[in-house]
């Protein structure tokens, strides 16, 4: 079957996701296909609402956190101008770093993680990813790689929580095992690795020629 991708990379922040993402995106240009690279929260006006949120300018409880991501997401799938729908049916292959996997595990660790799918259903049943890649690191690895180079610190950044955020995600992986596609890769070692693992397992997709 020939059909064109829509793969999401997860992991907890410093996982080093936007360096796969772009390694990826490489890859696949290479072998003549049309990329797409894109990230969660956006940069419309409702990720920039988020963006307010993690930088501490102002302040919102989980709830509306997650309420936010789910409108963020839709219109992400959605818009008319470069949404992923829109860009899949162009032709793109599309990348995302970080999609409603995020939100479970995030979101997830702060309140019901069934509330949190059953709010991102309709992104859900609109597209579901043909790969979700997690990038599996320590909490410690992650704030270890977070200090190199930055002076502050967005909402969820502590060594706390993004050991729950890590929890939360193979929670998820293993409750929505039987409906999503996902490929666990250790993220502890050189990028080089990591890429080599991750096209492995994207050449086994079904990709247009």
């Amino acid at each position: 079957m020939s059909k064109n991708l829509f793969i999401a990379l997860e992991g907890i922040d410093g996982s080093g996701k936007s360096t796969q993402v772009r390694l990826l995106a490489d890859k696949l240009e290479a072998a003549g296909r049309k990329t797409y690279t894109t990230f969660e929260p956006t940069d419309s006006p409702i990720g920039s609402l988020i963006r307010d949120v993690f930088n501490h300018r102002m302040a919102a409880g989980h709830q509306v956190i997650a309420g936010l991501f789910v409108a963020d997401r839709l219109d992400h799938l959605m818009n008319n101008t470069n949404g992923i729908l829109k860009k899949l049916k162009e032709g793109f292959t599309v990348i995302t770093d970080r999609y409603y996997f995020s939100s479970y595990a995030y979101q997830g660790a702060h309140m019901s993680l069934d509330w949190v799918i059953q709010a991102n259903s309709l992104s859900a049943d609109l597209l579901r990813p043909d790969l979700n890649i997690y990038i599996d690191i320590s909490p410690e690895q992650g704030i270890e790689r977070l200090n190199k180079g930055r002076i502050s610190f967005e909402l969820y950044e502590t060594i706390e929580n993004l050991g729950k955020v890590r929890e939360k995600y193979l929670e998820a992986f293993k409750k929505l095992k039987s409906t999503e596609n996902v490929f666990v890769t250790d993220g502890n070692r050189p990028a080089e690795a990591i890429a080599a693992d991750i096209w492995n397992e994207v050449s086994r997709l079904p990709i247009a020629t």
